[in-house]
């Protein structure tokens, strides 16, 4: 397989600049548009069963599955407001290259992180409003600061590989799951409608650039950071389990009825499978990913990769 190059000047600027337009067409005010001063309601669901992956929890009730979907909903939502902490300061370093230069560009940039930072403040809000809802005792460990200085410290094209994965499984998510699910709370429904919205154009900013990227690198260069690009999918993964672990013990620890110590291990292990489905494998396999990224690559390279994710699942 061969690196693709750059797409013609021409053609790359005008899809920078209908994501322009479709960024001022879409332009949405968190609280005007989204809260609404509405509140959450503990009795609805947040995840759909398709990303809570409810068929992994035929041992809980059908009200401790609601809460769980309440649970890993929560979690769903920092871990958003994780991934956009480095999103953005990756996407502002990059925008350096046309700071003189291509100045549609530059606005398409530039607007994608001014969408990045409002949809941290969302998430940040969409934790509190949650948290009123439940018990005392959830923690989202990861620090996002923290976490964005591991995954800066790796080469550009491994982040924006990364990126573009993650901006992937958002659409994947919201369109063939949260958006056909009626039973969902319509306030954490309409966040993620919201967020579709604007991280539809982020995803074409993410390929162009992660493209550009490429064309600058040597054979050396690139199989270098096919592996910072698999050393971030095992980040991710530590980041998940972690989490998987917390959540675990938060549901035991808060649910109404009590798990024995086989539930328990069970519960644990199917949260960790819900969330790599969710925050690896959903953008991992997305064909649009896939796509991309073995235009990039030798076919070793991608061996390598698979073989990488397969000892994850």
């Amino acid at each position: 397989m061969n690196a693709i190059h750059p797409q013609d000047g021409d053609i790359a600027s005008a899809r920078y600049a209908r994501c322009i337009e479709a960024s001022k067409r879409v332009r949405w005010d968190i609280d005007k548009d989204v809260i609404r001063g509405r509140r959450f309601d503990s009795k609805q669901k947040y995840l759909p069963d398709g990303i809570f992956r409810a068929e992994e929890f035929a041992f809980l009730s059908a009200d401790e599955q609601l809460y769980l979907s309440q649970i890993q909903g929560r979690t769903y939502a920092n871990m958003f407001g994780l991934v956009e902490r480095f999103i953005n300061a990756k996407v502002l370093e990059v925008s350096r290259d046309y700071w003189l230069g291509e100045q549609t560009k530059l606005e398409a940039l530039v607007r994608f992180s001014d969408e990045e930072l409002k949809h941290q403040e969302l998430f940040r809000r969409l934790d509190a409003m949650i948290g009123e809802t439940m018990a005392a005792g959830y923690t989202f460990h990861p620090q996002s600061n923290s976490v964005a200085d591991v995954v800066l410290g790796k080469s550009t094209w491994s982040v924006l590989g990364l990126t573009l994965l993650i901006e992937l499984f958002t659409q994947a998510h919201y369109r063939e799951s949260i958006a056909e699910d009626d039973d969902l709370s319509p306030l954490f429904k309409d966040v993620f409608r919201f967020h579709w919205m604007e991280e539809s154009q982020h995803a074409i900013l993410d390929e162009l650039e992660w493209q550009r990227e490429d064309a600058k690198l040597s054979l050396d260069q690139r199989d270098a950071a096919v592996n910072d690009l698999i050393d971030l999918a095992v980040a991710v993964d530590g980041i998940l389990q972690q989490q998987a672990d917390s959540d675990a013990a938060y549901f035991a620890a808060t649910n109404s009825r009590h798990l024995d110590d086989g539930e328990r291990g069970r519960l644990r292990d199917r949260i960790l499978k819900a969330y790599r489905w969710q925050y690896i494998f959903s953008g991992a396999e997305h064909p649009n990913f896939l796509k991309v990224l073995t235009g990039m690559i030798t076919e070793e390279q991608g061996a390598r990769i698979m073989a990488a994710l397969a000892t994850l699942r």
